[in-house]
């Protein structure tokens, strides 16, 4: 957890498609208890397929939903799930999002508790016309400075009151130790060009937010995505990062091709997501090569 801009850079984000998992409940009680056969399933399918990171507890994984040890308890399953697979290395990303600074770093504890490699970090948005910069700013260092695991930024305006964090705001938190990658659900390909072009993927990881625009920031120096349809289409999805990281562009952009256009038709909600989801825990060879 180092506190100075002069400590050694935290260890990079892994380049690659990451899936932000849906948390699957058992079905027919009140209590809606997680079902974590189905999440191991889940888990190891979406590995096999080729995906190349997971993130849990992200807005897909319904963070605000659940209490503290159903968090941790859903990571200790998807740690088990990777090393069961012989990939004790596998990224795991937690969510830890929270309005206040305290609780924001007690989720980054209990998630490095209970194995997670990164943590994804929404900014504060309940006073969003309120916020300054500064704030916004100060929130996200004094949350690195104190977490176990190092920190990728979420920018995700449509979820945060509008909050939006702009090129030069990231920048200046790219500098910290602590802070390793971005996360770029705005849709912003200029962000994406104006942060690759001070960074390289090793001093700070720009992620898109969709696999619509995986090519494209991919394109732009940046490096991977972060995307719901992996939970759809996971070898299709992490195939146009292989192709284009293999020389093919061609192929790669064909394939992006398809993948646009399959986003685009899951964009009323995140009902295929869930559907998929419960295919993958009945069998988990099923998404092998979608």
């Amino acid at each position: 957890m180092p506190s100075s801009t002069t400590a050694p850079k935290s260890k990079p984000l892994p380049p690659g498609v990451y899936t932000p998992l849906v948390t699957i409940y058992k079905a027919g009680d009140p209590l809606q208890p997680v079902d974590h056969d189905a999440l191991y399933k889940q888990c190891q399918a979406l590995v096999r397929a080729g995906i190349h990171g997971l993130v849990y507890l992200g807005t897909n994984g319904a963070l605000v939903l659940l209490t503290a040890d159903e968090r941790k308890a859903i990571l200790e399953t998807a740690v088990r799930a990777v090393k069961d697979l012989g990939k004790p290395g596998y990224p795991i990303v937690a969510g830890i999002s929270a309005e206040s600074t305290r609780d924001a770093i007690l989720n980054a504890k209990d998630a490095g508790a209970a194995g997670a490699s990164f943590g994804l970090l929404l900014p504060p948005s309940y006073w969003a016309k309120a916020l300054s910069s500064d704030a916004i700013l100060g929130y996200y260092r004094d949350v690195a400075d104190n977490s176990p695991i190092p920190i990728v930024i979420y920018d995700f305006p449509g979820v945060m009151s509008g909050v939006d964090l702009d090129s030069d705001q990231i920048t200046a938190l790219a500098s910290h130790p602590n802070i390793v990658a971005v996360k770029l659900i705005c849709g912003n390909l200029g962000k994406v060009t104006r942060l690759t072009s001070k960074f390289t993927h090793e001093q700070f990881g720009v992620f898109g937010g969709g696999s619509d625009c995986l090519l494209p920031t991919l394109q732009a120096g940046g490096s991977g995505c972060v995307t719901g349809m992996g939970n759809i289409f996971p070898g299709s999805t992490s195939a146009v990062y292989d192709l284009w990281k293999a020389g093919k562009a061609g192929e790669a952009l064909k394939l992006q091709y398809d993948v646009a256009n399959a986003e685009w038709a899951c964009k009323e909600g995140h009902c295929l997501d869930k559907v998929r989801c419960l295919a993958l825990s009945a069998n988990s060879h099923f998404a092998d090569h979608l």
